[in-house]
């Protein structure tokens, strides 16, 4: 059984070792150095409570292991695109295509809806039928490309923008809340 809760710095070593592979192997992600275990406990800490940092784990009352993660983190560092989030998840290999990427990026967007976001927009290295797949079946629909905008093991990388309308825009926009304030939504 997945189960899906706020992540915690002890959550930093799993999540840390989720991701290594995707920096290390391939072109998932534009890092070149895997970040270690302090790293990822400074990542978590800098979202301030505002953002929220997820983990999907296999359920385990005793300590159930991390299957994968996700997380909301600022747009862009001006005012006015503070209504707008950028989202992220990586899925351990051995469980990718199994649900717990689904169910924990639902979690998310829920959170996310709850906390009073406007929009979200996950960036994607393309090619990825994986992660397109994903998105599209929470609800991101294609936005754009940048073309080859980043230079990883020997080739030049496209990247794909997916946005997903999380609350109608109003006007004035409403301040979002903290996710320390709101929690997850659904588990």
């Amino acid at each position: 059984m997945i189960a899906i809760r706020a992540a915690t710095p002890d959550d930093a070593a799993a999540i840390a070792a989720i991701y290594a592979p995707f920096v290390l192997s391939g072109t998932v992600s534009f890092e070149t150095d895997a970040p270690d275990t302090r790293q990822m406990r400074t990542r978590m800490a800098a979202s301030g409570g505002l953002y929220p940092w997820l983990v999907a784990t296999n359920g385990d009352p005793e300590g159930g292991g991390v299957l994968a993660y996700a997380y909301a983190s600022q747009f862009r560092d001006r005012p006015a695109y503070r209504y707008v989030v950028e989202t992220s998840i990586y899925v351990a290999g051995a469980v990718q295509g199994q649900g717990a990427g689904r169910l924990l990026y639902e979690a998310l967007i829920d959170t996310l809806r709850v906390q009073g976001f406007t929009q979200a927009i996950g960036a994607i290295a393309l090619p990825n039928d994986g992660s397109i797949r994903l998105h599209e079946a929470v609800g991101f629909r294609r936005a754009g490309v940048y073309r080859e905008v980043g230079y990883k093991q020997g080739q030049w990388i496209d990247v794909g923008f997916w946005q997903c309308e999380l609350n109608e825009p109003s006007v004035p926009p409403v301040e979002p809340r903290p996710f320390s304030e709101v929690g997850l939504v659904r588990a």
